[in-house]
């Protein structure tokens, strides 16, 4: 009984330490300054190849949703942190920001014109400030996220769209 006992708290212990959580603010999003175009510059000196936006909205249960089942998961909060800068825009904000290409305007203002309506939306950005993918909704769980980074970070939108690319992944 008590090998029973002990071979079960290990497969949770196992379970616990494979799908570590962490705060979704300081884990998976940059501090947001509101000036793309010099986030722009930051990612370069970083070694990024672009920017993440999450396009959301306060009351929208799909971001909710995305922030409490795969953005706070360590590891992809890891991987994406790795390979972009990334912040969150607010579709309804009036907070002023500064577009990539210099231009003052507001997130509200600004996800209008990068056609953010429906919410969430993951928009990837080379370092030129050009918009290269795009994700709408809710990802079935963390290996499709971690899959959609992996489909931005090797180039693959180049050549195929991300629902091609993952059913020849096989998922």
């Amino acid at each position: 009984m008590q090998k029973l006992i002990a071979v079960v708290l290990l497969l949770l212990l196992a379970t616990t330490a494979a799908a570590e959580t962490r705060d979704v603010n300081q884990f998976f999003f940059n501090q947001k300054f509101g000036d793309f175009k010099a986030e722009l510059d930051n990612a370069r000196r970083e070694g990024k190849i672009g920017i993440l936006l999450m396009y959301e909205q306060a009351e929208c249960p799909f971001c909710r949703r995305m922030e409490t089942t795969v953005l706070n998961q360590s590891e992809v909060q890891d991987y994406y942190r790795k390979h972009f800068l990334i912040f969150s825009v607010d579709i309804r904000g009036d907070t002023p920001m500064t577009d990539f290409k210099g231009k003052e305007t507001t997130e509200k203002v600004f996800s209008a014109e990068n056609r953010a309506r429906a919410t969430p939306v993951f928009a990837f950005y080379d370092l030129r400030g050009d918009q290269v993918a795009r994700f709408t909704g809710v990802a079935k769980d963390a290996g499709e996220f971690l899959l959609l980074g992996k489909y931005v970070v090797d180039g693959e939108y180049r050549q195929m769209p991300f629902a091609r690319y993952k059913m020849q992944s096989g998922r």
